[in-house]
């Protein structure tokens, strides 16, 4: 019997990290790859809480980049084989 899933070429991938980036209109969250984004939100703090959110879901990870575009902060909530060895939480 023939599954009914999506085919490969339409899934739609769970498991990539959301990133916290600026616009010019505010904050997106984008998928690694999206061509839209999932979100946006006129303060990095709720783009933040949003990306966040997702990613706890999703057991993925929130990767937060400042104004001039440069990673500032990610935060992973999946089973990481190789957890940080900062006390930041």
């Amino acid at each position: 019997m023939r599954s009914r899933g999506l085919s490969p070429r339409r899934r739609v991938e769970h498991d990539e990290a959301g990133h916290v980036v600026p616009r010019d209109d505010g904050w997106a969250v984008k998928s690694e790859g999206a061509g839209r984004s999932a979100s946006i939100h006129p303060t990095q703090a709720e783009a933040i809480a949003a990306a966040t959110a997702s990613a706890k879901r999703k057991g993925t990870e929130a990767v937060i980049h400042g104004r001039d575009g440069r990673i500032r902060d990610s935060d992973s909530y999946g089973n990481d084989p190789n957890p940080p060895k900062d006390k930041k939480h």
